[in-house]
């Protein structure tokens, strides 16, 4: 079994343009597949917008720099995660599949990455 990082990504203007309507079919997306996940949901939650952000970051050395805000500046950014337990990464695609933005009429995804076993 391996463990597997499903980051949801989306474009935040486009994510606070949707109706209510939406984000309810989206909410319950989540509802259905937390409950056909269940058991290989390790952890999952919705993030705040990244202008909530702080960023630690080295700068060669010393005390690190700390800034408000995301450092990178890109249009897709992560909106939530789920941490996943899966035997092998097409489980992970199959559990992907699932989550409503891969299917939404605005532009997100769902980018899926091996979690490291470094013990």
């Amino acid at each position: 079994m391996a463990t597997y990082m499903l980051l949801i990504t989306g474009d935040r203007a486009s994510w606070e343009d949707i109706p209510p309507a939406e984000r309810r079919r989206i909410d319950d997306g989540h509802r259905r597949f937390a409950q056909t996940a269940a058991g290989a949901i390790i952890a999952g939650h919705e993030l705040a917008p990244a202008s909530t952000a702080t960023t630690v970051r080295s700068r060669g050395g010393g005390r690190p720099e700390v800034t408000d805000g995301p450092f990178l500046e890109t249009k897709e950014v992560v909106g939530g995660y789920y941490l996943v337990d899966a035997p092998d990464l097409d489980a992970a695609i199959e559990l992907a599949s699932l989550l409503p933005e891969t299917a939404a009429p605005y532009s997100a995804g769902v980018e899926i990455r091996p979690v490291l076993d470094v013990t």
